[in-house]
Order: C-alpha cells, then sequence, then structure tokens
C-alpha cells in the first residue's frame, strides 16, 4: 500500500426484503406538544419523502427493514430515529427542539481560517474525482468547524442539513452530518450522517448522461461489492477478494536496539572536535537507515478468498464478515480513472502484471462487519477503506435505492 490515505466510507439505509409495504406513521411535534405542519420526513439513504399536514401527521409505505427517519423544519434541529419495520405497522411520533444555532452565530468570533478549513472539509467529504468538481455546497454557513493545531485534527459538524447539488449525477443531497473528523496525522478521515437524495431537473438529454453517469458511479463501488457479496455474485459481477497479509520486517531491528545504537554513536561523533558528518557506509548511517524502514511488509495472496468462507448468514435479512489482515479488492470491469491514478499517495501497489483495475482495500476496526442486502453496512466504525473506495465520496454515491436499469442489470 503506497498511501495512509484512508477513509470510512458510512451508508446508513434501510433495507427491504419482502414485496408487501406497512405504513409508518406519526406526528411531528414541538416540546409543548403542537403537531407541525410542513416539517419534511425523509427515508436515510433513499429517494422516499413526504410533507406533514396541517396537524403535524404523516404516513410512508415501507417494505420491512431497518431505517433511519431524517425530519427537518426550518427553525428547529433537524432530527433523525431509527425504526424497525417487520411484519405490521408502525406509530412513530417525533418531538422536535428549537434552533439556537442563529443565536450562537452572533457570538461566536469570526475565524479567519475557516474558509481553508471549509475547502479542507469540501475535499475529504465531497471529494477531488471529476464527478466533485460539479458538485457545490450550498450552506456552507451551518457548519460548525473546529481545528486543533495540537492534534492537527479537523472535526465539523451541524445541527442542519448540509445541502449539496451534484450536477454530475444529477442529486441534490441533503445530509444530516453527525460527525467528521480528519486526523492529519495519521491522514485517516471518518464520517457518519444520514443523506437523503433528490432528482434534479433537467432535460431528457441531461438525464441520459446523468443515467449513465450513475452507473458507472454505482458500478465497482463499495454499495455494489457489499451487494453482490450479500447476494452470493461477488465473483460473477467482477470483484476478485484476495488478502492483504502484513508481517514484521525481517530487515528492522527492534526500535530499542536501534534506538541505543544511534545514541551511542550519536555520543561518539559529538565528543570529537570536528562536526558531525555522515559518509554512505558508516555505522551511524546504517542503524539510521535501518530506523527509516517500515515496521511491516505487506504480501498480496492471489489465492482468491470464497464467499462462501468470508460470508456468514446472521438471519434472513441481515450478514456479517469477518477476517484477519486485509482483504485486498480488485474490481475488474472498470479500470483507474486517470485522475486518480495521477494523484500522488493515492494509489494501492498491484502485481506487475496486473492491468490497471480498480483496487481498494479493507481494515478491520470492529468484528464482524454486518451489511444489508442492499449494501449499507451497520456499523460505520467498522471499517476502514483506502484505495480506490477511499477516493471516491459523496460526490460519487447514489441512493440505497438505486436499481441499474434492467439493460445493464442483464449484462453485469
Amino acid at each position: 500500500m503506497k498511501s495512509l490515505f484512508i477513509l470510512i466510507l458510512l451508508c446508513i439505509g434501510g433495507s427491504s426484503f419482502a414485496q408487501q409495504s406497512y405504513i409508518l406513521s406519526g406526528t411531528v411535534k414541538d416540546k409543548r406538544g403542537e403537531g407541525l405542519p410542513g416539517a419534511g420526513v425523509y427515508i436515510s439513504g433513499y429517494k422516499i419523502a413526504t410533507v406533514t399536514d396541517n396537524d403535524g401527521k404523516y404516513t410512508l409505505p415501507l417494505k420491512p427493514g431497518n431505517y433511519d427517519i431524517l425530519v427537518q423544519l426550518i427553525g428547529y434541529k433537524a432530527l433523525n430515529q431509527n425504526v424497525v419495520v417487520s411484519d405490521k405497522a408502525v406509530k412513530l411520533d417525533l418531538i422536535f427542539d428549537e434552533s439556537i444555532t442563529q443565536l450562537a452565530e452572533v457570538t461566536i468570533k469570526p475565524d479567519p481560517n475557516r474558509e481553508h478549513y471549509i475547502n479542507m472539509f469540501k475535499d475529504f467529504f465531497i471529494g477531488t474525482t471529476p464527478n466533485a468538481e460539479q458538485c457545490k455546497l450550498i450552506n456552507p454557513n451551518v457548519l460548525i468547524v473546529d481545528y486543533d493545531k495540537e492534534t492537527a485534527k479537523l472535526t465539523v459538524k451541524t445541527t442542519q442539513f448540509l445541502i449539496v447539488e451534484n450536477k454530475a449525477l444529477g442529486y441534490r443531497i441533503k445530509y444530516l452530518l453527525n460527525n467528521f473528523e480528519y486526523d492529519g496525522k495519521t491522514r485517516i478521515i471518518y464520517y457518519e450522517g444520514f443523506p437523503y437524495y433528490e432528482d434534479l431537473k433537467g432535460s431528457a438529454r441531461r438525464k441520459k448522461i446523468w443515467e449513465q453517469k450513475r452507473i458507472t458511479a454505482y458500478l465497482g463501488s463499495s454499495q455494489h461489492f457489499f451487494k453482490a457479496l450479500f447476494n452470493r455474485r461477488a465473483t460473477e459481477e467482477g470483484f476478485i477478494i484476495n488478502k492483504l497479509i502484513s508481517k514484521e520486517n525481517p530487515d528492522k531491528p527492534s526500535d530499542s536496539i536501534i534506538n541505543a545504537n544511534i545514541k551511542r554513536l550519536t555520543k561518539a561523533q559529538t565528543g570529537l572536535t570536528r562536526p558531525l558528518t555522515l559518509t554512505v557506509g558508516d555505522s551511524l548511517s546504517y542503524w539510521l537507515r535501518k530506523k527509516n524502514l517500515p515496521n511491516g511488509i505487506s504480501i498480496l495472496s492471489r489465492a482468491p478468498i470464497a464467499q462462501d468462507t468470508l460470508v456468514h448468514v446472521k438471519n434472513e435479512n441481515i450478514k456479517s464478515i469477518n477476517f484477519t489482515d486485509k482483504l485486498y479488492v480488485v474490481y475488474t470491469k472498470e479500470r483507474e480513472d486517470p485522475a486518480y491514478a495521477n494523484r500522488i499517495g493515492l494509489s494501492i501497489a498491484r502485481p506487475l502484471d496486473m492491468p490497471d483495475y480498480q483496487i481498494s482495500t479493507i481494515s478491520l476496526q470492529l468484528a464482524p462487519v454486518y451489511f444489508y442486502q442492499n449494501g449499507s453496512i451497520y456499523n460505520p466504525r467498522s471499517m476502514i477503506y483506502s484505495g480506490y473506495w477511499a477516493w471516491e465520496k459523496i460526490a460519487d454515491s447514489v441512493p440505497m435505492d438505486y436499481l441499474l436499469p434492467v439493460d445493464v442489470e442483464g449484462k453485469k
């Protein structure tokens, strides 16, 4: 692996496993118990939504699954609530808190570096892909930004929906951002939240272009991979799963031995009257080279991992994976975008005989990883992606209920 630029990509959403729908209903109220009309009620990760009536009531038909409900109304904090729909109608009342964001903005001192940090956030959240270049963050003013210089950590939060207009894929994304973190020392990005997708309006020609770009964005994505894995079709749909095994570097002595020798030799040389110099082949140069060696080395096992070995069934609606080392996932039906290949420090090392297929790795953080039939992941902190999936962010995402056109699905 050539880079430590890593991403946890969260896709939270419901899953549907039966044809019959059940009614989710309730009332959106304020703290006084009064119904609130005109509140938007959304299903995270989908294009399913409604608006409360004059009494604050709403209804949504949903198939059985695990859903995150998002609610928005001007003047109130955006809220989310998880609900499970199984085999009967569900009633869910939601209570809003009044927003104090506008009051807080009056008292917060302007940060001269705020624009710089927001630009960092946009690169790490929306992305740097060709699709990201056609995205616009409509309301950056709702972001609460903090940068800790001592820890080199950027954190971003908001109590309102972020609005991202994606003119590459034809979506308007409303994203309730729970948390965003970028660690400048480890270069790890983590964010979690709840997206809702709306189709942009466009001409027939523009919609045709969007459809093609959505196909490209979906195919080979982590969403596609886990959906194919659930359906036991990962191999048929172009994914090769290998293992990247990490081992200690046999050429590097322990840190204690290295540091002791560097200290001894440095002390000996600084005791001389002449200036400290390093020459090729001397002892101090030798130990400094040893210190700069990587602690571990990675060995790629080319033997494909069988889906039946990797995937475990928890129940009919959810499956899991558990593994050691890293999964090395190759998507063979698309090549790397030149924009990705030209970015220094992103690409994953590959064997010399392997074409420029899209390659990603998965590091396990919390075992096991639970996932649904639609490709969504249950726990946002269970994995870290690197490689191609780390490069593709919100700008290259599609809704969890996205379906390939019939003619493409048949060829897949």
